[in-house]
């Protein structure tokens, strides 16, 4: 049995703390609240239709869809070889007649002028 006189197991008042005070809850395991939540908002995006709502909302709301791929998505996606799967800028030029016009069409969309 260990020494109650032992002052790690003492609070300031000298009573004795619980065994597993301090040590808080195992890196990586969610707060049950948090998956409270992210079980009911799964649950009512199922309800509404899932991926085919998803796809809908893209269509009628791109800005606010591409927020929530925004917050979904890691920060910095990396290809194998370290460099970035996206390029830092959009050289235009290079783009053929089809791509040029997909994406006038969803700067368009977005509110984004010519």
């Amino acid at each position: 049995m260990s020494d109650p006189s032992d002052s790690t197991l003492l609070t300031d008042t000298g009573k004795a703390r619980p065994p597993n005070a301090g040590k808080g809850r195992v890196k990586g395991v969610p707060n049950k609240l948090t998956a409270d939540l992210k079980k009911m908002i799964l649950g009512a995006l199922e309800d509404a239709g899932g991926q085919a709502y998803l796809a809908k909302q893209a269509n009628e709301s791109p800005g606010a869809f591409l927020t929530l791929i925004g917050k979904i998505l890691p920060m910095q996606m990396t290809g194998p070889d370290g460099k970035d799967l996206i390029p830092q800028t959009l050289d235009a030029s290079k783009l053929n007649v089809a791509e040029r016009e997909a994406m006038r069409a969803l700067l368009l969309k977005m509110g984004g002028g010519e």
